[in-house]
């Protein structure tokens, strides 16, 4: 009988690279060959979802903007006769998908945190996953958009959460941390309506560390994303700037053998707090190269030797809404 490692149980793979033509990561049109025809993209994404189950990753997070990313995946479950509960899918409502399968879309999605949106996109979501679906989540809470302050939205979360489905919510943008710790305070009768979160956290841009794990602690799950900064640290890269700026974690891969992906991931795996890590990866080799995190001896020596990369929130974020689709 196969043994799964403890590190690989707690990764998961999101769909957002898989499930539409045009994403933010560094190379996506690379990686997709440019070959954007809906069945080449659906066979792609059950040979990743392939390899991610054969290693033993059993969490897997779609998003109904994600383009056919939840069609994939329900596609890939009723292929592979993957009964409910065998793996952990979770989707996310409050954007909709606008590109129109095109990667120069004047518009890739918009976004609508109102309850009639949940509404509309959970019966979508459900048509398409059914139940496997295990986690609903608002997708990039913020202030801004008001959804934690809209009652008829956390009433409604709170109804499902009363008939046993998980409900979450995603954090984007400078103000992750702030915004995580306004949603630990929603409760309803007494309960705190959110079970999850899922937020950014990578070697540059550790803001919202300290509240992740308060969050962990409270008892929520902790759910990782970005964890390679959209391809930021992946591997070479052809920004003069941004390869001086990662010279270091070239140096510090070089000297544990390991890749830079793979290091970058074992950042966040070596969080006490994170409970499950997502790859964002859009090929099995990709896959497979971030699983090697698991093997990379992570230290605090490293994590010393790698605190030169850590960028202010607000630089960060500006510079990854400038990361072109493609």
């Amino acid at each position: 009988m196969n043994v799964v490692p403890p590190g690989i149980r707690r990764v998961g793979l999101g769909l957002a690279a898989l499930g539409r033509p045009g994403y933010i990561t560094i190379a996506h049109a690379h990686d997709l060959t440019r070959d954007y025809e809906p069945s080449a993209m659906e066979r792609r994404t059950h040979a990743v979802l392939d390899a991610a189950y054969a290693a033993g990753v059993r969490y897997v997070d779609a998003a109904r903007s994600y383009g056919r990313a939840e069609d994939f995946l329900a596609s890939w479950l009723a292929a592979r006769r993957i009964t409910p509960g065998a793996v952990f899918v979770a989707s996310k409502w409050g954007y909709t998908y606008t590109a129109g399968w095109r990667v120069d879309a004047e518009r890739h999605e918009v976004k609508d945190h109102s309850a009639a949106a949940l509404w509309r996109q959970l019966a979508e979501t459900k048509s398409r996953l059914g139940s496997h679906l295990a986690l609903y989540q608002i997708h990039s809470a913020t202030f801004e958009s008001g959804v934690l302050d809209d009652a008829a939205v956390i009433d409604g979360l709170a109804r499902l959460k009363a008939t046993g489905l998980r409900v979450g919510l995603t954090l984007s943008g400078a103000s992750q941390a702030e915004v995580l710790r306004r949603a630990l305070e929603i409760t309803r009768d007494g309960v705190r309506v959110f079970d999850s979160v899922q937020a950014t956290w990578n070697l540059l841009e550790r803001s919202a560390g300290a509240a992740l794990e308060d969050a962990h602690r409270a008892g929520m799950r902790v759910i990782v994303k970005e964890a390679l900064a959209n391809g930021r640290l992946a591997g070479p890269q052809t920004d003069p700037a941004l390869a001086a700026r990662l010279t270091a974690l070239g140096a510090e891969a070089a000297r544990l053998g390991a890749t830079v992906d793979a290091l970058a991931f074992a950042a966040a795996l070596a969080l006490p707090w994170a409970d499950v890590v997502l790859s964002g990866a859009a090929t099995p080799e990709q896959l497979r190269s971030n699983l090697r995190a698991v093997d990379v001896s992570w230290s605090a020596e490293t994590d010393a030797r790698l605190r030169s990369l850590t960028m202010e929130p607000e630089e960060y974020w500006r510079e990854r809404g400038a990361l072109p689709w493609n």
